[in-house]
């Protein structure tokens, strides 16, 4: 197993990832997750180290500095994503590879940066109003930010084509054997 290979899974808020993550982890137990950075506050029930590391504005901002991540982003003014090179190895010490769960820019960031070593992944919403009707079904957000997440999905969604693959997350029925398919397909080259 090549520990040096990674997976990018990226989609607009919304399009079913963390669901087929969820899926590939379960299926798949040489995969490990990623845990990304943030500077966001922690959602309730979210935990440090588990969900995210989560950081102030300040700290990820030193970290930045100290060059200690693979790859970061602002995705909103003053709020922080990014993956720590720590945690990279972290999941190679244990002899795992890294799955990562990342917004698009942060996928197109890592395809860049490990290059033939990634396969990135785009998970696309039927379309922008079935995204919206997931959104406000998840009931995680308030209008204004589901506002936001759509015009984000309109922006995300002219980046499909700089992913290896990209699936149309119709239902997770078809979409699970897909991605798995893809995802095996990759890791026997």
């Amino acid at each position: 197993m090549d520990t040096n290979k990674v997976i990018v899974i990226s989609a607009p808020s919304g399009s079913g990832k963390t669901t087929l993550i969820r899926y590939l982890m379960e299926t798949m137990p040489v995969f490990e997750f990623s845990i990304s950075a943030t500077s966001r506050a922690p959602r309730q029930g979210e935990q440090h180290g588990k969900d995210y590391y989560f950081l102030s504005a300040e700290e990820f901002r030193k970290k930045i500095q100290n060059s200690e991540f693979v790859e970061w982003e602002e995705v909103y003014p003053g709020r922080y994503y990014g993956t720590l090179k720590s945690e990279l190895q972290r999941i190679r010490d244990n002899g795992k590879i890294a799955l990562f769960d990342v917004d698009v820019v942060g996928g197109v960031n890592l395809k860049n940066k490990f290059g033939e070593q990634a396969l990135s992944v785009f998970i696309k919403p039927p379309s922008l109003e079935i995204l919206e009707q997931r959104l406000r079904i998840r009931g995680t957000d308030s209008e204004e930010e589901i506002q936001t997440r759509l015009k984000k999905a309109a922006f995300e969604l002219t980046f499909e084509s700089k992913f290896d693959i990209v699936i149309v997350n119709q239902t997770l029925e078809t979409s699970k054997p897909k991605i798995l398919s893809v995802v095996e397909a990759f890791l026997k080259n």
